[in-house]
């Protein structure tokens, strides 16, 4: 062996390294239920939000009452990273919650292997839509209640009657502003979605 081969297969080993497969992801739910929070509590980046003030019209539109401390929305999208290991990143896309801008879903969930539904329990209504949306598209979701004030008004059995959740989706507890529970909360997505892939092949 002469000196210059071990340098050598470094350098064919450091050739070969890939960078993270990207994947898409969805953070999706009803009008101030944690999207945005939990873009920023996982994101490894600086989380790119398009946050308006909410004006008295729109005040007089969205159902303030269990947010009384919010002051902006999301108007178009939250964007954010996180590399779950050295072959894998996912970047996350939040949606609006707001029914007036569901026109923009389709362009938002397109490529999109899964989605995360966050639900707040004390305005169930609020979640119909992303529940029905994703059931309807086919793609892969799961449930997270989002526990504010380390609570939830509900039981998961509960609220997967309530939403009509199919028993095959999985829902769960999670806290948005903990980076570790938004953490484990995608990875249930992520799971499913190699599970729908690997069943396909």
């Amino acid at each position: 062996m002469t000196p210059t081969e071990p340098l050598t297969r470094g350098a064919a080993a450091q050739r070969t390294v890939r960078p993270p497969l990207p994947v898409k992801m969805v953070i999706a739910g009803g009008f101030g239920v944690g999207k945005t929070t939990a873009v920023g509590s996982i994101s490894e980046i600086e989380p790119l939000t398009t946050e308006a003030a909410i004006t008295e019209v729109a005040a007089g539109v969205d159902d303030l009452s269990h947010t009384p401390q919010k002051t902006t929305t999301t108007v178009a999208m939250d964007f954010g990273c996180i590399t779950i290991d050295p072959t894998l990143k996912l970047y996350l896309f939040g949606t609006p919650g707001q029914e007036r801008f569901g026109f923009m879903w389709d362009d938002i969930v397109e490529g999109a292997v899964g989605a995360l539904v966050i639900v707040d329990t004390r305005r169930l209504d609020d979640c119909y839509a992303a529940v029905d949306y994703f059931e309807h598209k086919g793609i892969p979701f799961a449930v997270a209640i989002n526990a504010f004030d380390g609570k939830v008004e509900h039981s998961l059995d509960e609220v997967r009657w309530a939403l009509d959740i199919a028993e095959g989706t999985p829902l769960s507890v999670f806290d948005a502003r903990e980076r570790g529970s938004v953490r484990d909360a995608l990875l249930v997505v992520l799971e499913l979605a190699l599970a729908r892939t690997e069943g396909a092949a």
